[in-house]
């Protein structure tokens, strides 16, 4: 039988069987609703076996999803998880996505290179039993994460209180003058390196990354005092400072100057070698020509002697023959006067008081010296 058939012998009725003439009854929907849902849960009398069969594959591959589902974790590029399976470390895993079995593993992420401080703020004794008050910042993170959560109950708890124990070593082995002005960073990477040591020893996966003293000052009480010390090193320092750069401009002149009178000294000697030895071979000829003919070599240097004597004299002393007079002869004076001829030579010239006898002698001498010193003058 078609569908249409079925409709035109059924009247208004459509395939379904149901009246579209007639608004659907509520009640009744409800009703076949209930009875669908008994049937699947076991509830009706004849199909609650095979609506089970029908669902329990279905919600077993639902809760194997959810379980799957669980397990996925991604783990970021600056951290690290640990993984624990039944309470025991099993495996460490690094960056990306990984996936455990959920109420099996246990897994704790663990940021390996975020930085932390710690701050450290207390009073010390100095090594030469001054108090000082120090205030220390210690960038740390926790580079192995195995030993951060298994191996220590309290790592940073354990950080704390070594930094300050490390501190107060340190500090205790440096005078105060140190601690507060040029030792600064030495106790730095003196805390940082003991520091380090001890956190390995302890095993709490922590890296000291840098130390830092934010601030180091007396107390209170000494501050007056500490501030005249601090200024009175100020001041050793500028003054060091201002003679080495004395120091600096002088010693290169003195330097120079050495090296100067040096070379100087050198110049003398090579002049003085010379002229010994052009003496020396000027000797040796004068030698050579004595021993040829000794009375002409004899009178040329008694001559040359003479000379050399003359031309450095200004004054001459002449012993006059056939007389008891010796002759004075003022030559600056009278190369003065013929050089001036406008001179009144009477007023200057003593040769008024001359004998007659002696005048052409004197005048000749006169004349002879007066060229003679012309000629230097004109040299000249």
């Amino acid at each position: 039988m078609s569908w249409n058939d079925q409709g035109n012998n059924n009247g208004s009725r459509d395939p379904w069987g149901k009246n579209n003439n007639n608004p659907p009854d509520i009640d009744e929907l409800i009703k076949k609703f209930r009875a669908q849902i008994n049937s699947l849960f076991g509830g009706g009398s004849g199909g609650g076996s095979g609506g089970l069969k029908k669902i329990l594959p279905a919600a077993l591959i639902g809760i194997i999803l959810l379980y799957s589902v669980f397990g996925i974790y991604t783990v970021d590029a600056q951290e690290e998880a640990v993984v624990l399976r039944f309470g025991k470390y099993s495996t460490t895993k690094g960056p990306g996505i990984h996936w455990n079995p959920p109420f099996v593993d246990n897994r704790f992420i663990v940021n390996t290179e975020k930085l932390f401080t710690h701050t450290t703020n207390s009073s010390m004794l100095t090594k030469d039993e001054n108090i000082v008050n120090v205030e220390v910042a210690v960038q740390y993170k926790r580079s192995n994460p195995v030993f951060f959560l298994l191996e220590a109950s309290a790592p940073e708890d354990s950080l704390a209180q070594a930094s300050e124990a490390e501190l107060r070593h340190v500090v205790g082995s440096t005078s105060m003058d140190s601690v507060l002005t040029v030792g600064r960073e030495q106790i730095a990477m003196d805390v940082k390196s003991r520091l380090q040591t001890r956190l390995d020893i302890y095993k709490t996966g922590i890296e000291v990354v840098a130390v830092s003293i934010r601030e180091s000052r007396p107390p209170d009480a000494v501050k007056e005092a500490f501030d005249d010390v601090v200024k009175a090193r100020e001041d050793e320092v500028r003054l060091r400072n201002e003679a080495e750069t004395y120091a600096n401009q002088v010693v290169p002149i003195a330097r120079g100057n050495a090296k100067r009178a040096i070379e100087d000294a050198e110049g003398y000697k090579q002049k003085v070698i010379s002229e010994a030895e052009g003496e020396a071979s000027r000797f040796d000829q004068l030698l050579f020509e004595y021993s040829k003919s000794p009375e002409v070599t004899r009178q040329r240097l008694y001559l040359d002697a003479v000379q050399s004597v003359m031309n450095n004299s200004t004054k001459v002393m002449i012993d006059v023959k056939e007389g008891n007079n010796i002759l004075y002869l003022p030559l600056d004076q009278i190369a003065a006067a013929s050089l001036n001829p406008q001179r009144n030579l009477n007023e200057n010239n003593p040769s008024s008081s001359i004998p007659n006898d002696l005048s052409s002698d004197i005048q000749e001498i006169t004349d002879r010296v007066i060229e003679e010193l012309r000629r230097r003058q004109d040299r000249r």
